[in-house]
């Protein structure tokens, strides 16, 4: 039976700034830092480990926020990343707690920074990465954190990356080959010898990820010989390997290393969800004790040097993240603070692992959410069928997992049924799963999306008239390709940042992405030759554009250095030329994803009164939710409901 709808949960609940996230715990164990608004804007704020409510904001941005940050292994410094506009040039800064100043450590432009090594056996060093000499790639320096010096230590002339022991001495180089696959080289007099190679079928499921702490031997996630990817240990003399961990299911997706000992001391994979198996059995009681302790899925995010104290993160679907400290020798578990306190009484409705079989044969773990209203029983079948939203996850080598999903919440809030798959392509499930994909944009991976649509009506959980599309990157992507390739199948589609040219997209990527373009040729088609041109302009929606017969809503950030605005440009003058209707809304100020949270506000408002339009869902008025956005909307505002009155008047905000 129907149940009465749930009131509306408030869009700025779900998608404004948090109250606290992304909590790190200082070397020493004394204090916790962690990203809050300040006047609005994300900033990062340290307190002491006792008392969260003496918190100080420790920067002053003003503009879009801080988003990433971490301890420097001083104890003195707080390290933070940040880019312009959404370039993704970003640069590294650090704070000084004693004396308030930020300093630009990398203060350089057209350059994006990247942390190669930190370790605490030398606190004012570390190793960077900066490609301003070579946009393709990144040159190694040695940075000093008390003076700011930067010495170059490692010209990079082609590879992917470089691996460090705990002396900060360069132990392992990525080299990309020809076709796919990747060198693992080790230095030797003359430059870099040859260590071990990996095939282009293990590139995405294999790579070293910590040299171990005596300097003999590597870590790695390693899927060579095998299907899933097992945690192993290689010497570095001999190359001999050994399993330390596996599971036939999945690929090892996170490791505990010890904060005392440096050694890899438990693992976790992740098929449904995540599963931590110990090695070490000395922390056997700790995980035994947090395990009983902490509702849904944790993990330890920080560790004091001495290994006393763990910072924790805990989660699950019907309640977002929350902060734990804990204190081995006292054994005390204490909770620090909850990112979105305000969502804690609001309708949050649970999601449920489901396993989707694809029409030749492979299993798509997927994660299904529905109106609380419509699923008294709590089984994941509605009493009734209702309009659903197929989210397709980026990357494609991401995935989607169990856990609180701010968009699963919003929509199932809004009446809609929510199924997020994990096609192939997807990462987590083995190097079979990833390799199916290749070749197959457009092509069995579709087909992935609509077996599980087909799965869900005939599910009863939705009807065929009534599922939508939406999804970002390539997500985005896989929903044009939706309304181009299929164009009965979906009742209408949101792209947000989705290229619609292959041959444009692979033409265009970032100059630091250059050591990466043989996996993306060999996975997606490649440019060079005749026959991967033909498949990149087969699957490309932009030559399919006049097949569009439902509503379309794109989004777009014009700095997206990844997918570039010529990607939405394009398919939208397109569908112009072919007069179909198009809602084109454009942010100027954002990249690949949108950071500032009016911008969020604004889009999510828009979608939300085109999905209602399209499948008759609640929807909170759009009001005055583009205040302080930088939201335009060159084409088809008159195509969604309130969003010309909402313009009326409205001056675009935008923030570099």
């Amino acid at each position: 039976m129907q149940g009465t709808p749930d009131p509306l949960i408030d869009r700025d609940l779900l998608f404004g700034n948090p109250e606290r996230t992304q909590g790190r715990l200082s070397p020493d164990g004394r204090s916790i830092s962690y990203i809050a608004p300040l006047d609005g804007v994300l900033n990062v704020w340290v307190a002491p480990a006792g008392d969260i409510a003496a918190a100080r904001a420790i920067t002053r941005d003003t503009g879009r926020g801080i988003r990433n940050h971490f301890w420097a292994a001083d104890g003195a410094h707080v390290l933070y990343l940040q880019d312009t506009g959404g370039d993704e040039d970003f640069l590294l800064h650090a704070i000084n707690l004693e004396t308030g100043e930020v300093r630009n450590l990398t203060p350089m432009e057209n350059t994006t920074a990247q942390v190669i090594a930190i370790s605490r056996d030398h606190p004012d060093t570390l190793l960077v990465g900066l490609n301003n000499r070579d946009p393709r790639f990144h040159d190694v320096h040695r940075l000093t954190l008390s003076s700011g010096e930067l010495e170059l230590i490692e010209t990079n002339e082609g590879f992917l990356g470089y691996l460090a022991d705990r002396n900060l001495d360069l132990r392992l180089a990525l080299a990309p080959l020809p076709g796919g696959g990747m060198e693992v080289l080790r230095p030797a007099e003359s430059g870099w010898e040859s260590f071990l190679t990996v095939g282009q079928e293990d590139d995405m499921t294999t790579s070293p990820i910590a040299i171990a702490p005596d300097g003999e031997a590597v870590y790695m996630i390693d899927s060579r010989e095998r299907d899933t990817a097992a945690l192993v240990r290689v010497d570095l003399a001999s190359g001999e390997r050994e399993i330390l961990g596996e599971d036939a299911r999945a690929d090892v997706s996170d490791v505990f290393v010890d904060a005392v000992s440096r050694e890899v001391a438990a693992f976790a994979t992740n098929y449904l969800k995540p599963e931590w198996t110990v090695l070490d059995q000395a922390f056997a009681a700790d995980f035994a004790r947090l395990d009983a302790s902490l509702e849904g899925e944790w993990q330890v995010v920080s560790q004091s040097h001495d290994g006393q104290r763990w910072l924790l993160w805990s989660g699950q679907a019907t309640r977002p993240g929350a902060y734990h400290l804990y204190d081995r020798q006292a054994d005390t578990l204490r909770d620090v603070f909850v990112t979105q306190p305000a969502l804690s009484d609001q309708p949050l409705t649970g999601m449920h692992p489901e396993v989707i079989r694809a029409r030749d044969g492979l299993s798509l773990v997927s994660y299904l959410s529905l109106p609380r209203w419509m699923d008294p029983d709590g089984d994941g079948r509605p009493s009734a069928p209702v309009p659903m939203v197929l989210l397709v996850h980026g990357g494609p080598w991401a995935r989607d997992t169990y856990g609180f999903d701010a968009q699963h919440q919003w929509l199932t809030n809004r009446g809609y049924a929510v199924l997020s798959v994990n096609f192939r392509g997807s990462t987590g499930f083995g190097k079979g799963f990833i390799n199916a994909a290749d070749g197959e944009w457009a092509g069995r991976m579709h087909d992935d999306l609509l077996d599980a649509v087909d799965w869900a009506v005939a599910e009863g959980i939705t009807t065929s008239e009534q599922v939508a599309i939406m999804g970002g990157s390539y997500g985005g992507y896989a929903t044009l390709v939706g309304l181009t390739f299929t164009p009965e199948t979906f009742a209408c589609g949101v792209d947000i940042v989705g290229p619609s040219n292959l041959e444009t997209l692979l033409d265009s990527i970032p100059p630091y992405w250059a050591a990466f373009f043989e996996n993306l040729a060999t996975r997606v088609g490649d440019p060079r030759t005749e026959e991967g041109l033909a498949l990149l302009r087969e699957r490309s929606p932009l030559h399919r554009a006049d097949q569009i017969r439902r509503p379309l809503l794109i989004a777009q950030g014009a700095n997206d250095p990844r997918v570039k605005q010529a990607e939405s440009d394009q398919i939208v003058a397109a569908m112009q030329a072919n007069e179909q209707p198009v809602t084109y809304v454009l942010y100027p100020d954002e990249g690949h994803g949108f950071a500032r949270p009016q911008n969020r506000l604004a889009f999510y408002a828009i979608t939300e009164a085109f999905l209602a339009e399209c499948l008759d869902g609640q929807a909170q008025a759009i009001g005055d939710a583009l205040a302080g956005s930088s939201t335009q909307v060159p084409v088809g505002a008159d195509f969604v409901t309130g969003l010309e009155a909402a313009l009326s008047g409205f001056e675009a905000t935008i923030t570099r």
